[in-house]
């Protein structure tokens, strides 16, 4: 048993702040240390930096996504602009590196490269000599993950540990273990008796439309497509904390409609509205998508963020498991041709069990304690 595990994320959206709270519960189930501690690294940084660099990302995926995507590619050169990132992070970042000095941690784990290249270069300068794990939180493997200095990395895909091989970094030092989410959704819960609990329809097919924990993109634009299709359908609306949206919709309800639609607000029983759900329409980011996978949902993927997102999606068109909407006005056609073709639909959600990592979280935390007295 280890004495203390320090998780380090940053809250760049929701999945690398998810991802690591996800690892925390893994231990602590497991009782594989006695102090497992997370803390978001932004809130060490000063105000300005933290400002800069939670807003650019959001603004960027709102308002000018293709600028985003430009960078993403343009960034995506190993070791590119390596040292002037350094500096720059280390000029606003000086109280989280005195931080992790002063824990002494048995491991540090990063779900975010902006800590893993601060703690790779305190170790290359000899002033941190804790062992250093690196979590993806996506299947493709951006440049800005990699480091020099580090004793794991986890990965999700055979692809993205092959990748690293290319680049020379050993193949006994990464592990694919799928990107870590929370351990309720590797419990198996049934259909029925949670559309049941949910007051849903047990025999109409059920949809979740989801377009990620910020808000980025708008559901309600894609509900008039979705009003199209003919056969009966029910469409659980995730509108998170905008009661705004949730109380337009319930407005707008129609008890005779052939789609019914089923606003949710913001819920921490995202693995129960899972489990009564056959598919899921939206954004495939890391942590939505590993934890639909694992539920057996067929993705229908709209408004991918270009960049990670959108390689994301090409893994899940890939493994059979998701198509592809670009054109919003047709996203009810789409699914009405999918829902007529059940055999598909059967082969997709195996496919999804198939690619499915549900125990990744338990998988990274028993990797770790075997390492114990390796490093």
């Amino acid at each position: 048993m280890y004495n203390r595990i320090f998780i380090l994320s940053a809250s760049v959206g929701n999945g690398h702040v998810t991802a690591a709270e996800s690892l925390r519960k893994a231990f602590e189930i497991k009782g594989l240390a006695q102090e497992v501690r997370h803390e978001d690294v932004l809130a060490f940084t000063n105000p300005i930096f933290r400002r800069l660099y939670r807003n650019a990302y959001l603004d960027l995926v709102n308002h000018i996504p293709e600028a985003l995507g430009w960078m993403y590619d343009q960034l995506d050169e190993p070791w590119k602009m390596e040292k002037r990132r350094l500096f720059f992070d280390k000029l606003n970042a000086q109280p989280l590196i005195e931080m992790v000095r002063e824990y002494q941690p048995d491991w540090i784990i990063c779900t975010h490269f902006l800590p893993s290249e601060i703690v790779s270069d305190q170790k290359a300068k000899k002033k941190l000599d804790r062992p250093q794990a690196i979590v993806v939180t996506d299947f493709d493997m951006h440049s800005l993950w990699l480091c020099r200095n580090y004793e794991q990395y986890f990965v999700a895909i055979d692809e993205t540990r092959a990748y690293l091989e290319t680049l020379g970094f050993p193949p006994e030092k990464s592990c694919v273990t799928g990107i870590p989410i929370d351990p309720i959704f590797s419990e198996p819960k049934s259909k029925s008796e949670m559309r049941q609990k949910y007051g849903l329809d047990p025999d109409l097919p059920t949809l979740i439309l989801s377009l990620g924990g910020f808000g980025v993109g708008r559901i309600d634009t894609l509900l008039g497509p979705l009003r199209t299709v003919k056969r009966p359908m029910q469409v659980l609306a995730m509108c998170g904390r905008n009661e705004a949206l949730k109380k337009k919709l319930e407005a707008e309800n129609s008890p005779g409609a052939t789609i019914k639609i089923i606003p949710v607000g913001y819920t921490k029983q995202m693995d129960e509205y899972m489990s009564a759900a056959d598919l899921i329409v939206g954004k495939p980011g890391g942590l939505t998508t590993c934890e639909a996978l694992a539920k057996g949902l067929v993705f229908v993927v709209v408004n991918p963020i270009p960049g990670q997102e959108e390689r994301n999606s090409d893994h899940l068109l890939e493994n059979g498991v998701a198509l592809r909407s670009n054109n919003p006005a047709t996203l009810g056609y789409k699914i009405e041709t999918l829902l007529n073709n059940p055999e598909k639909v059967a082969a997709m959600r195996n496919n999804a069990l198939a690619f499915a990592r549900p125990h990744a979280a338990f998988d990274i935390a028993d990797k770790l304690a075997s390492l114990a007295n390796a490093v």
